[in-house]
């Protein structure tokens, strides 16, 4: 039993998994027989499972993380054996307490310095200290930057220039001339402009009344360079926000211990974790909100085939912690700074009818323009499949307002999932408000159940 904090649940540790085969394949291995050398304490559970090969995989959790490592080949985070290996301690399994093995200790120690470093914590004597800078050389690389950014920009105006002259019907045949008008704003370390050109010609072959879309797009495009052409008259926040816009980042660790740091602390509910995969990259995003202050907080991290992804929280833990937002108009991504508690099963979080959603998301939006959707909580709705499969909405419990999904969920099982959730009775749902419509992340059932 972990001496921190309550044994988990079986729903909390298949909350983890990154799909339905991973949740399968751990609970094939939620069995004493395949595991030796297993243990928990000191917030941490590990384990070796027996493979195909003569060594058997080392599983090591880290509980306040959650954070997990494994010897096995598999670019899945969590993987099948740390899935299992939670499955059978919070099943109450054969997982003695005790002092973690040797292999063990030494990753949880590695894990604990790294993360004390990262918050700005003295890690001991002999802990390696950051190179020393060179303010005079930061500031002319980013004066660089600055620049080619800049050239981009005027570039890319002059593109969306003769776009407009021509006539938006030329576009149906110039896709190849946005893949090379992207690459230019790569080659001027713009990704974030890069991102949005891509988008046009995707527009252009996203069936009827493209041209309007298309026209929007290019609107905010616009927008976008802009703003940046004339960032040095606009007000801070809309200036940072801007700048994060066209990829300029701010590094994690100097928003917890920069000259200009402000955390927040609160218990921050968790409200979904969703994980996606771009070719080799892997991204996991995990929506909060504080308890207290009621603010939205998203926590993004990347991982690939040789970085697993580190931190994992599953919906419906409250986290006792400091979080440190990106600056921005409306500040929204933000980073996990130090936890002052183990974390912890939390309430069906609160929320507010369709009307309650639609407002928050164009307040929102009036802080940021180029925001895709916001993240809401929708309380008393009930799902309604369409004749045909499409056209889902969600419902206030009265009837009077409805808001259709986002196309994107069309055809996934979770919009079934969620119609069984309801059992055509209200439920309360967390997700993305959008432009596109709503995007559904978590159904409470009461325990979350991610979709």
């Amino acid at each position: 039993m972990n001496p921190q904090g309550e044994r988990w649940t079986t729903d909390q540790v298949l909350a983890l998994a990154p799909d339905e085969a991973s949740r399968r394949a751990g609970g094939k291995l939620a069995a004493p027989g395949p595991w030796s050398d297993a243990g928990a304490g000191g917030s941490a559970v590990w384990g070796q499972c027996k493979g195909s090969g003569k060594k058997p995989y080392q599983t090591v959790v880290d509980l306040n993380g959650p954070a997990f490592t494994c010897s096995c080949p598999s670019r899945k985070f969590p993987c099948k054996h740390a899935l299992g290996l939670l499955l059978l301690w919070a099943g109450g399994g054969e997982v003695p307490s005790g002092e973690p093995s040797p292999w063990a200790g030494e990753w949880l120690a590695g894990r604990r310095e790294r993360t004390e470093q990262a918050a700005g914590a003295p890690s001991g004597a002999g802990a390696p200290s950051r190179a020393p800078s060179d303010p005079e050389a930061a500031r002319r690389r980013a004066e660089r930057r600055m620049q080619r950014i800049g050239a981009g920009a005027t570039e890319l105006e002059q593109r969306l220039a003769d776009l407009l002259q021509s006539g938006l019907a030329s576009a149906e045949s110039g896709g190849g001339s946005w893949d090379e008008t992207a690459a230019r704003m790569v080659d001027a370390q713009a990704p974030g402009l890069a991102a949005r050109v891509r988008e046009l010609s995707s527009v252009v072959a996203s069936g009827p009344d493209w041209p309007a879309r298309l026209l929007e797009e290019c609107a905010l495009l616009h927008l976008l360079d802009q703003g940046f052409l004339g960032i040095e008259r606009l007000p801070g926040p809309l200036a940072a926000t801007v700048r994060s816009r066209v990829g300029l980042t701010t590094e994690a660790a100097d928003l917890l211990t920069g000259s200009d740091a402000a955390t927040v602390r609160d218990r921050w509910l968790v409200l979904a974790q969703q994980d996606s995969a771009d070719g080799a990259l892997l991204t996991r995003r995990i929506y909060l909100r504080g308890e207290r202050t009621g603010r939205m907080a998203l926590h993004l991290s990347f991982g690939g085939s040789s970085r697993p992804l580190d931190l994992a929280l599953p919906p419906g833990l409250v986290l006792d912690a400091d979080l440190a937002y990106y600056p921005g108009a409306r500040p929204l991504r933000a980073t996990l700074g130090e936890r002052h508690a183990p974390a912890v099963p939390g309430p069906v979080p609160p929320g507010g009818g369709v009307d309650a959603a639609l407002a928050a998301y164009g307040d929102a939006l009036r802080d940021d323009p180029w925001l895709d959707s916001w993240p809401v909580v929708l309380s008393e709705v009930t799902p309604i499949p369409g004749r045909d499969g499409t056209g889902w909405q969600l419902a206030d419990a009265d009837g009077e307002s409805a808001l259709p999904l986002d196309p994107r969920a069309l055809g996934r099982t979770g919009l079934w999932q969620l119609a069984a959730i309801s059992g055509g009775a209200p439920i309360t749902v967390f997700g993305e408000c959008g432009h596109r419509g709503f995007l559904p992340l978590t159904a409470w059932d009461p325990t979350p159940v991610s979709l």
